[in-house]
C-alpha cells in the first residue's frame, strides 16, 4: 500500500522560501515516480513538478521552472519541494503523489494516486 504524508507548508511573504517534505511508506520508492502537485482554490490540482524512477530525471511545470527544486531520498524514504522566489500565485495545497505512468503522461493528473493529506503553502504580497 502506498501512504504519502506531506508537512512543511506555512505562512511566507512573496520571494521567501520553504521547504516541503513528503514522507513514504508502504512501498519501493524505486519503483514509483514521485511528484508534487498544487490546488488553489476552486481551481484544479496541477502538476508542480516530478522525479523520475528510480531517482533521477526531473520534470517541471512552466511556472515553477527555475525556482522549484525537487529531489528524492530512497534510503530515507523522503521527497521533497525546495521552493525560492515564491509568489502570490504559488498559494495553495500542495500535494505528493506517486505514478507508475509513461514519461510521456507524467504531468497528467488522472496518471497520479496515493495522494497524501496536502499541506498548505501561503504567500503574502
Amino acid at each position: 500500500q502506498v501512504l504519502l504524508a506531506e508537512s512543511g507548508g506555512g505562512l511566507v511573504q512573496a520571494g521567501g522560501s520553504l521547504t516541503l517534505s513528503c514522507t513514504a511508506s508502504g512501498f519501493i520508492m524505486g519503483n514509483y515516480h514521485l511528484g508534487w502537485f498544487r490546488q488553489a482554490p476552486g481551481k484544479e490540482r496541477e502538476f508542480v513538478a516530478a522525479s523520475k524512477r528510480p531517482g533521477g530525471t526531473a520534470y517541471y511545470a512552466q511556472s515553477v521552472e527555475g525556482r522549484f527544486t525537487i529531489s528524492r531520498y530512497n534510503l530515507k524514504r523522503m521527497l521533497y519541494l525546495q521552493m525560492n522566489n515564491l509568489k502570490p500565485e504559488d498559494t495553495a495545497i500542495y500535494y505528493c503523489g506517486a505514478s507508475t505512468a509513461a514519461i510521456s503522461a507524467i504531468r497528467q493528473l488522472d496518471m497520479w494516486h496515493s495522494w497524501g493529506q496536502g499541506t498548505q503553502v501561503t504567500v503574502s504580497s
